[in-house]
């Protein structure tokens, strides 16, 4: 077999193989909840500091 048959056959199995790609379903992307987790290490560093002051 010729290297330029081999890479007909590449091809056309990737041309093949693109409909069952697209057929999968795609993860949902994340949102990024900036404030959610500005407010969570705010809570924490308040929690933090509230045993502190009640240790001394």
């Amino acid at each position: 077999m010729m290297v330029a048959d081999m890479n007909r056959l590449e091809q056309a199995a990737r041309v093949s193989m693109s409909g069952f790609q697209d057929a999968e379903p795609q993860p949902a992307p994340r949102p990024s909840h900036i404030s959610l987790r500005l407010g969570a290490v705010a809570l924490l560093a308040a929690v933090a500091l509230t045993a502190a002051w009640q240790l001394f």
